[in-house]
């Protein structure tokens, strides 16, 4: 697996092993814990940008959007285990555990977590769950050993409690300022709509009153408008930027750029070096 976006439902633990640098954009709908056991990883949202090397640990928040960078090492690979703390299985070890958060979080919401002989420990554990990924990681065996990670987070950062144990719906954002920092993330409208804390049609109204546009017009608009920029005064290629701003192959981006603007991405640079 590459990114949470395609962690399969109910897998609480995986490993993610590469040889070439990569760089992916991700929705996070669970807490996520992350061990860098080689190469580099950067961490790119909204609000923070973090790096982590090996041997570090990065605690993902719930409900964001953002982009990772995974770097192998020199002539070496690029590895992590990751942890996903399902909201399910969060809920039932507060149930067995009494565990409630008694304010509400306002740290931020992704953060190294100081490395200790305990976390060396348990992640050395969870590797085998990790490199054997698979719906069986949901029995209770695999709900014992996130029970545990949990703990240990707790023991080293105890203020989590508020982050991890929070289940109330998140509440309304800035919608504005969320789509205009998250405009390029190619995710469905209706998951736009749950991370700035609205139902979908509350999202469609809200947007409407802002942008003048539907979402999905306004998206598209947004999109071919950066990507213009992007080639026409940054000089960049347009294989290097459609999937960066949310198109799914580079066919269905020029056409739809050809549409749009009535000339060709690659003919936009043609006429710009000519």
């Amino acid at each position: 697996m590459e990114s949470p976006t395609e962690i399969l439902p109910g897998v609480l633990f995986y490993s993610y092993l590469s040889k070439e640098k990569k760089e992916k954009p991700c929705i996070w709908n669970h807490h996520t814990i992350i061990l860098q056991v080689s190469g580099s990883l950067t961490l790119e949202t909204a609000g923070q940008h973090i790096s982590v090397e090996g041997s570090e640990i990065l605690l993902i928040g719930k409900n964001q959007l953002g982009t990772l960078i995974k770097t192998p090492v020199s002539g070496g690979n690029y590895e992590t285990i990751v942890i996903s703390l399902q909201e399910d299985a969060l809920r039932k070890i507060a149930l067995e555990e009494k565990y409630q958060a008694d304010r509400k979080y306002t740290g931020l919401p992704n953060m190294l977590i100081p490395f200790n002989d305990f976390l060396k420990g348990y992640f050395q554990s969870v590797i085998p769950y990790a490199r054997k990924s698979g719906t069986e990681m949901t029995d209770e065996l695999g709900i014992l050993k996130m029970k545990e990670g949990v703990k240990l987070l707790l023991h080293a950062q105890p203020e989590l409690m508020n982050l991890l144990f929070d289940f109330s719906q998140p509440c309304k954002i800035d919608l504005e300022k969320f789509m205009l920092n998250n405009f390029r993330f190619n995710i469905p409208v209706r998951q736009f709509a749950q991370l700035t804390g609205r139902s979908l049609a509350g999202f469609k109204r809200d947007f409407k009153k802002i942008f003048r546009l539907p979402p999905r017009q306004w998206l598209l608009d947004k999109r071919l408008a950066e990507a213009k920029y992007l080639i026409g005064t940054k000089k960049m290629k347009p294989s290097d930027i459609y999937l960066d701003l949310g198109f799914q192959s580079l066919p269905h981006f020029s056409r739809t750029f050809k549409m749009k603007f009535g000339v060709p991405p690659n003919r936009l640079v043609s006429d710009m070096e000519s």
